[in-house]
Parts: structure tokens; sequence; C-alpha cells
């Protein structure tokens, strides 16, 4: 396999160790793929954060948050027959599932891309309403006429949707309520309209008929979708052969819109990959890589709270230099500088 990256040589950026937690009853079990954006000439990161709580012999706790708005802890002895708790992030209980973590957005800044810290007045992004009882997750931000549009995962025992804030200066947000229904994630908006319209790529999730594959859909005002079309699907025998996902923004490029995209093999390795849509209908792929641009090999990539994953919903693009910022074995995060032309000569047009 290839592996393209330039990996900082600070990375991990974060760890847990690095930030505090929301509430004292907490503690950050790991932080996640961060949405990327620039304003105010610095790079910021809209950070995932996973908490939970001291765990006891014997005893399995997870937080949600209540109907009051509250976080709520939940016991259960782990000898319940009624609980099966094998994965270290989803636990079931009496036939429903729960996470074991809670995650909110915290929002951090740098003047370099390297060094981030939290700035004054900022504050985090939090769960609220009864479809985000579990948290959200993995944001990604696209600006958009002079209005950031934040798109994350909802979770709740609902089911997983797609959320949307907006803003315009990181401290007032309007909430859009949830516009992608169960089950779905991995949205990414593009960053220009296109005849008009917003388009977006999303992941509806299939269990039996189709599976985990990128969509794209339209919109006349970036609430409303539709006219939803399959895109790109999983691949027998390669790395993304049990589901893939949009990562950030596609990059617009002369020779048409690049996407990063994750994918992911049945032993739940996760890599980075990348396909090429047409300018003026998506719809249409043009090429996509056969083999990862990027693939866990370092040792921040392959052990943490979940190993041998690299997942990444933020870039920043400068010319021909594309800074990635990512999630490492579901625990770090991380970055890495591409070169789009690379990237470019790597696809395969009849793949």
């Amino acid at each position: 396999m290839s592996d393209i990256a330039r990996r900082f040589p600070e990375n991990p950026l974060l760890m847990p160790k690095d930030l505090l937690p929301s509430s004292p009853e907490l503690k950050i079990i790991s932080l996640l793929n961060p949405g990327v954006f620039v304003f105010e000439g610095k790079t910021w990161l809209l950070v995932r954060v996973a908490e939970s709580i001291t765990q006891k012999e014997g005893v399995i706790f997870f937080p949600i948050i209540n109907s009051l708005g509250k976080v709520e802890i939940i016991e259960i002895p782990l000898n319940d027959p009624d609980l099966v708790a094998t994965d270290a992030r989803i636990v079931q209980y009496k036939g429903l599932d729960y996470l074991t973590t809670l995650s909110h957005l915290r929002i951090l800044c740098s003047e370099n891309g390297i060094d981030f810290y939290t700035p004054k007045n900022i504050y985090p992004i939090m769960a609220s309403g009864i479809l985000e009882q579990f948290g959200i997750e993995d944001a990604r931000v696209s600006y958009i006429e002079n209005t950031y549009y934040i798109t994350y995962t909802a979770v709740s025992s609902s089911g997983v949707g797609v959320g949307l804030r907006t803003t315009k200066d990181w401290k007032t947000f309007e909430k859009k309520g949830m516009i992608f229904p169960p089950h779905n994630k991995d949205c990414a908006l593009f960053e220009e309209k296109i005849n008009g319209k917003f388009y977006a790529l999303h992941r509806p999730s299939s269990p039996q008929i189709g599976g985990n594959f990128i969509w794209l859909a339209e919109s006349p005002d970036g609430i409303h979708w539709g006219n939803h079309k399959f895109l790109l699907g999983t691949r027998k025998g390669l790395w993304d052969s049990a589901r893939v996902g949009a990562g950030a923004s596609p990059i617009k490029t002369d020779k048409g819109w690049l996407e990063i995209y994750h994918g992911a093999n049945a032993e739940h390795q996760y890599c980075l990959g990348a396909f090429l849509m047409d300018l003026e209908d998506p719809s249409i792929v043009i090429a996509r890589t056969l083999e990862p641009i990027m693939m866990p090999r370092e040792n921040y990539e392959l052990s943490g709270f979940f190993g041998y994953v690299i997942f990444t919903n933020g870039h920043v693009v400068e010319g021909d230099k594309l800074t990635i910022y990512y999630g490492a074995a579901d625990e770090f995060v991380c970055g890495a500088y591409f070169s789009i032309a690379e990237i470019l000569s790597a696809l395969a047009y009849s793949y």
C-alpha cells in the first residue's frame, strides 16, 4: 500500500491530558477527528471531545443527557445478563444501544497550525435536545457565502442523524435541527453552489441491502435536501471493503471536485483515499485511488482507544498544499501535509 502523507513531526498535536473535562464528575477519554476552518487569520479546530466517568470494578458507567438537558450517569453491573459490553465504543442493554462516552465539540485555535489553545470568550458546542441525548460528534465546517455551516453527527436513542448549526462569529449559533434523519452521518457540504444549488455528501446506512456508501444530495437553501443519488460504494477485497464516508468539504481543482474520504475493511482498520467528481455535475465520479493515500503506521495511529484508525473531516487548502488534521486511534489529534497535485496523480480513471 502507498502512503504519501507527510506527518507533522510534532504529532500528536493534542492528547486527552491536554484539555480539561467539561465538568468535575467527567474525565476525557479521547479526542477525535476535528472539523477545521480559518477565521481571523488563524487555524481553528472543532475537536470532538469524548468523556465518561471513572469506571469501577464490577460496574459499567456511561453518561447521557437527560430530558432536562443535564448529564446523567447510568450504572449497570457487569454481570447483568441484559448487558452486552464487548465493544469499547458501544454497549447494549436490554436490547438498546448506548455509547460508552458522551461527546461535545471543543473550539481551539492556533497561529501556526501546530500549537492549539482555547481562546478567551469562545465556548464549547454542547449537545442539546432529545435528538442529541447521547452527544454530538465528528463536525465538519464549510464556509459558504459569509456563513460557517457546521454539520455533525447527532446521536440519541432514536438513532444517528446529521445536525446543522450555523454561525458568522463563532460566538452565536443558529440551530437548524436534523437535516438528514437516521441512519446517516459523514455529511460534508460543498463550499460553493453549483448551478445555484447547495450540494452535500452524506452517508445513509443499510445493514441488509446496500451498505455504508457515500451519497450526494442537493438543496435550495442548505437545510431541505433532496434528489439523493448514490455516489461511491465499497470495494470487495480492498482496503475500503466494509464502509466508506466523506471527509471534509470537496476541494475545487481544475480537474474536478477532489474529495478525501475514509474507508475501512472488515477488521475496522481505517485509511484515507481520494476520488474526483465532475465540476458541473458532481454526481459523476471521474476517478478514484486504488490504494490509500494514508494508512495507519505510526504508534499513535496503531494504538489508542480504538487502534488502526486514521479519520479526517477537516483540512486547510493553501495552493497546492493540503493540510489535513485527523483523528488517530480514536484518541489523538494529529496533522499531515499533502500535495494536491500528487493526490491527483494517484487517481485511477478506470478504477
